[in-house]
């Protein structure tokens, strides 16, 4: 629809409805919508920010949730799909940069370290899973909301430490954390769908095709991760330009997510391995922004209004046992690991509960990257109802108040951040 007749058919009298509606105003344009979204976003990102000390990402996804069906119906889930290739793409952008800033060799020298980035995963998967098993949870869907709730949000994790700008051993492991079991995520869900499509009556033959599918997976991903960091090294040495590094970076980012979604590998691994690889072979000449540039940071707010138009409390009233079951679980597994192994990792008590605290903000972003639509509880079959409903309340949930709970962890309690300058603690 042209703005023009939009606006016509707006202040055209209507026998039907003679008032101003949030329906109308939604019709008007849905790009037009969109944008006014973003820009009450923005603001109430900055507000929210100043006033409360608050994360700008909750803003931003309390006026996705604003403009949701669940509240004021500006718009509807539907609208988003023609734009989530451009939130795959902010997906994209944020798990690259990710990949920049994690150090495989860290790994190498500390295998405690190692070991409680692959056991806080497990543990939490494990804790869900039984969890719900003991709640009554059917156990293949039982299965599937313990594999997502392994993994926290990559994407809210960089969003804090972009506001924040902390450093020390929590960061550090924080974002090492977010970035591996998000991985676990995606191949715990690859083998769900494998085996969620198995009958009972012939689960052992699934395994094999399950097992065998995540090797190809994986292998594929990282050697495609491999080699988009390869030619991003080569295409670098020849620009030089600091200006035009962004750009060859996105299009890295949107040329290897593209490939891996057509080869049916995992975009998240492909896009993190080549972050890691740029980083080893280039050093500190690799240069990568923030959101990589302004046109980044405008995808970000989008995602994270995305994010709070999928919010959703519908059911609690009778699902609640399930939802604290996978929330409590997330938090039991995670801080179970980490105590466990913080002190031949080289962590203190304080730092590993800062550190159990801050994992905290879920993620759906395995799953959501291999959907085709914003709707991705629908692709996803032989799941129960009520226990995908659970899954979605508690995403909603620690996607908003685990940002929170994320920046006290670091800022509080392990004191990773620097003050803010007496400026600033005040404002008028």
């Amino acid at each position: 629809m042209h703005l023009s007749a939009a606006l016509e058919n707006w202040f055209a009298p209507s026998a039907a409805t003679a008032t101003w509606t949030l329906d109308r105003l939604r019709g008007v344009d849905p790009v037009l919508g969109f944008a006014l979204v973003m820009v009450v976003a923005v603001v109430l990102g900055e507000v929210l920010r100043r006033r409360f000390r608050l994360p700008r990402l909750c803003g931003h996804m309390l006026t996705g949730a604003l403009a949701s069906p669940l509240a004021l119906r500006l718009l509807e889930r539907t609208d988003l799909d023609p734009v989530k290739p451009l939130i795959d793409l902010a997906i994209g952008v944020l798990v690259f940069e990710l990949g920049s800033r994690i150090r495989p060799r860290w790994l190498i020298d500390n295998p405690w370290l190692a070991l409680t980035c692959v056991l806080e995963g497990v543990l939490s998967g494990a804790a869900v899973y039984l969890g719900l098993i003991a709640a009554d949870a059917p156990p293949i869907s039982a299965a599937l909301a313990a594999a997502v709730a392994m993994s926290t949000s990559p994407v809210i994790v960089l969003a804090l430490v972009h506001q924040m700008r902390p450093r020390g051993q929590v960061t550090e492991r924080l974002l090492m954390m977010a970035a591996i079991n998000s991985v676990l995520a995606m191949l715990a869900l690859k083998a769900w769908g494998v085996l969620a499509a198995t009958d009972a009556s012939s689960l052992e033959p699934g395994i094999e095709p399950a097992i065998t599918s995540g090797l190809l997976v994986i292998s594929g991903s990282f050697l495609l991760g491999v080699a988009a960091g390869w030619v991003l090294t080569q295409l670098t040495k020849v620009v030089r330009g600091l200006t035009t590094a962004p750009v060859l970076q996105i299009a890295l980012v949107i040329i290897s997510a593209m490939l891996a979604a057509q080869w049916k590998l995992s975009p998240l691994l492909a896009l993190l391995v080549a972050g890691m690889v740029a980083r080893s072979r280039m050093g500190h000449s690799l240069t990568v922004e923030p959101q990589l540039g302004t046109a980044g940071a405008t995808l970000s707010v989008m995602l994270f209004i995305c994010l709070g138009m999928l919010f959703t409390l519908d059911g609690f009233g009778t699902l609640w046992p399930w939802v604290l079951v996978i929330i409590v679980g997330r938090l039991a597994g995670k801080g179970i690991a980490i105590a466990l192994l913080a002190r031949p990792s080289g962590l203190g008590w304080r730092q590993a509960a800062a550190l159990t605290v801050a994992l905290q903000p879920m993620s759906s972003l395995a799953v959501l990257l291999t959907a085709d639509t914003f709707g991705w509880p629908s692709q996803l079959p032989g799941a129960h109802g009520g226990v995908l409903q659970a899954l979605l309340i508690s995403t909603t949930v620690l996607q908003f108040i685990g940002p929170l709970l994320a920046e006290r962890a670091v800022r509080d309690v392990a004191n990773e951040c620097a003050p803010l300058p007496q400026s600033n603690k005040k404002v008028s």
